[in-house]
């Protein structure tokens, strides 16, 4: 499915259109519409985790989010091998609104989310068997 970026995704200023498909309930790729050589691998932040912030109001505004809307979180994964090695970001989710296929990337506050941080190893969420 195609989504209209709104506003940025930090370092791809030119990134204005992205495809995004599940790859499973983890897991999901976004490509550039305009260049696939840009493509970001994406995780379910609440397959993994307890994982809540406020929308900034500016944001909300910004793809038309109210209290009925349709709305998925992601956060970027940086690839690392081996896998396990891979880190998220939970400092920089990625905003969608499904009722009208827009996105953006919001940059929460370090101080005022102390649980989160910009690179966390998924191994770290590995389940104990």
């Amino acid at each position: 499915m195609a989504y209209e970026v709104k506003g940025e995704i930090l370092g791809f200023v030119n990134t204005k259109q992205v495809d995004i498909n599940g790859i499973d309930e983890l897991f999901s790729t976004m490509i550039d519409s305009h260049n696939e050589g840009i493509s970001f691998t994406l995780v379910n932040p609440y397959i993994l985790r307890e994982y809540s912030f406020d929308i900034p109001m500016e944001t909300k505004n910004l793809l038309n989010i109210n209290s009925n809307s349709k709305i998925s979180v992601y956060n970027i994964l940086l690839i690392q091998k081996p896998l396990e090695k891979s880190t998220i970001n939970f400092l920089a989710p990625i905003i969608i609104n499904h009722d009208n296929n827009t996105l953006a990337q919001i940059v929460l506050e370090p101080k005022q989310n102390p649980d989160y941080g910009m690179a966390e190893s998924i191994e770290s969420f590995r389940k104990e068997k």
